[in-house]
């Protein structure tokens, strides 16, 4: 038999075996488990069309600018009651105690379900250690994404850390939202106008009203008279909405309109959720809207489905 023929008969006999192996791999390894290893590790930027650099991409990293968000430590079970607690440690792996004050408090926490309910935001102590903590209970299981929203007073600048959470149970997975820029929550009515853009800066204003009367007595919440957080859907991607206007005065009372400044880094559906308070009420508002690469307007949709109020 001469060489060639050899070298032919040798490779594909490499290719029956490796078909054999791949084949006896996929018999053993469950395809759950393939699913989990083709997805992206914590930290890692999981749109790949996203084009801008990873910095101006805010909260999909447990550390930014040498400040590392620790392990999180909280009850394992959902309906569990305990604590959630956690360190922010420098580039020198000590725990940072010194904060500068963000919209009225030195870290806001933010917690959502991967799936985009079961949003909170709550704002936990610092004991002297560098420990952040607060009492707390899963109210459903599932992956969640915990983002400490931070301005460390070595820098200066506002960061955004997060990492994931596992709460262990029985899980029901929500229905996807629609698009939509109205919601009613605890009787109230709240229409988002406006536009979301990822090609330049453009406003969105919240109108809030109850029973058809527009609400005047809005009172100030973190340095405002509403507070906006939005995500991008998927990686869940954090960005930062600066309230429009002066800072309201202690006591004084606004309505029914809140106005912001918002800039998407990428095209896509983003799930917001607007904070505000009314007699001495916090009440969450949720909307879904589509930011394109030109600016468009929010299109009124249905209701969005909400299951963490």
């Amino acid at each position: 038999m001469n060489v060639p023929v050899k070298l032919g008969l040798f490779g594909l006999g490499l290719a029956a075996l490796y078909i054999a192996s791949f084949a006896t791999a996929g018999a053993v390894v469950p395809s759950q488990a393939a699913a989990v290893w083709a997805q992206p590790t914590e930290g890692q930027v999981m749109d790949r069309n996203d084009t801008r650099p990873a910095a101006s991409v805010q909260g999909l990293s447990i550390e930014q600018d040498g400040f590392l968000l620790g392990e999180i430590s909280s009850p394992r079970m959902a309906g569990q009651e305990g604590t959630l607690s956690f360190t922010i440690s420098d580039a020198t792996g000590k725990p940072v105690t010194d904060f500068e004050p963000s919209h009225d408090k030195k870290l806001h926490l933010i917690v959502v379900r991967t799936d985009g309910t079961q949003f909170r935001h709550v704002h936990p102590a610092l004991d002297a250690l560098g420990v952040w903590s607060l009492p707390w209970k899963w109210n459903a299981a599932g992956s969640y994404r915990v983002y400490a929203d931070i301005v460390p007073a070595a820098t200066g600048q506002n960061i955004t850390l997060t990492r994931t959470v596992q709460a262990a149970g029985e899980f029901a997975p929500a229905t996807p939202a629609p698009i939509s820029a109205v919601d009613t929550v605890d009787g109230y009515n709240v229409d988002l106008t406006g536009t979301l853009s990822a090609s330049e800066q453009a406003m969105l204003t919240v109108s809030v009203s109850r029973e058809g009367e527009p609400v005047t007595t809005l009172q100030p919440y973190l340095g405002s008279y509403g507070h906006l957080v939005a995500l991008r859907e998927g990686d869940l991607a954090y960005l930062h909405v600066h309230p429009e206007g002066e800072e309201p005065r202690p006591g004084a009372v606004s309505g029914p309109d809140v106005t912001f400044m918002t800039e998407a880094p990428t095209p896509g559906r983003y799930l917001l959720y607007l904070d505000f308070q009314v007699d001495g009420q916090v009440h969450t508002a949720q909307f879904v809207l589509t930011a394109t690469g030109l600016a468009t307007s929010a299109d009124p949709g249905e209701p969005a489905e909400h299951s963490g109020h």
